[in-house]
């Protein structure tokens, strides 16, 4: 087995050489795309923590309603919002709800676009999908450290590796929706004189819909899944007090932060549950 192992494949030199000159030739786009990520961020929060902690809730809990028309979802929002006010999460809760909604809007506004792309080019997307795969199964940490280098610490680092990881749900299920429009319709489009752009807003876009909601939701929970791994690199939110049981084996505030996670996930859940279909 020395002749296999005696000359190594200098893969991870390779990957330092590349971070290396990224870092050294395209410093000015990297510092750019931090100032827009921390505007986004910044508003967000704004939002969600200058108003008083009860007027979000009633947002929510509106907003709950115009997506279910259910008085019992709303209930279970309200409820798992007093829950987080009682057990005084509100500022973790807010900060991890703005790691989520920036992640969402840009992985929404990338993932659907390029999924559309994919749908109608199988070329492209038969190129993409190996990309995708290793997007969603190199372990997270490793993003970790190129947004470290390239963004320092914070929430922006943490919101690039969050959208690295989620990234690939919004396009695989946007293309799936796309592509799985009736040749049907499209041909009586086609044939009532429905130019390609109509065909995509009024035909392919509403027939996927479902796809693209249901692409929303796995974003939104996935990108919950990251608030922890992303409090590593110096993010604020519900992964801070987690880390912080870890790291002094408490139990109490361990199983606390962890409940509060997970009634945030059943709020959001709620929230998008009915637009799945």
């Amino acid at each position: 087995m020395d002749w296999l192992t005696g000359t190594k494949i200098p893969v991870g030199r390779m990957a330092k050489a590349a971070f290396d000159g990224l870092q050294a030739h395209a410093a000015p786009v990297f510092d750019a795309v931090a100032l827009a990520l921390e505007a986004l961020i910044e508003a967000i929060l704004w939002v969600l923590q200058t108003p008083p902690p009860l007027a979000v809730v009633a947002a929510f809990v509106a907003l709950t309603w115009l997506l279910q028309r259910s008085w019992r979802t709303c209930l279970v929002v309200a409820l798992g919002f007093l829950f987080i006010l009682n057990q005084g999460y509100w500022k973790p809760v807010t900060e991890s709800l703005t790691l989520i909604l920036s992640a969402c809007l840009v992985c929404m506004g990338l993932g659907v676009p390029i999924g559309i792309a994919a749908a109608h080019r199988p070329r492209l997307h038969a190129a993409m999908v190996p990309v995708l795969d290793l997007m969603q199964t190199l372990p997270t940490f490793v993003y970790l450290i190129p947004a470290i280098v390239f963004f320092g610490l914070g929430l922006v680092p943490g919101l690039i590796a969050t959208v690295i990881f989620v990234l690939p749900a919004p396009i695989r299920l946007t293309q799936l929706g796309v592509s799985s429009t009736p040749a049907a319709l499209l041909e009586a489009a086609t044939a009532f004189g429905a130019t390609p752009r109509q065909v995509l807003w009024k035909v392919e876009l509403p027939y996927a819909l479902p796809q693209i909601m249901a692409g929303l939701n796995q974003t939104i929970m996935l990108s919950l899944s990251m608030v922890v791994i992303a409090a590593l690199v110096g993010a604020n939110g519900l992964g801070v007090p987690v880390v912080r049981a870890l790291n002094t084996v408490n139990t109490a505030l361990g199983f606390e932060s962890g409940l509060v996670i997970v009634v945030v996930a059943i709020i959001l859940d709620r929230m998008l549950r009915g637009t799945r279909t």
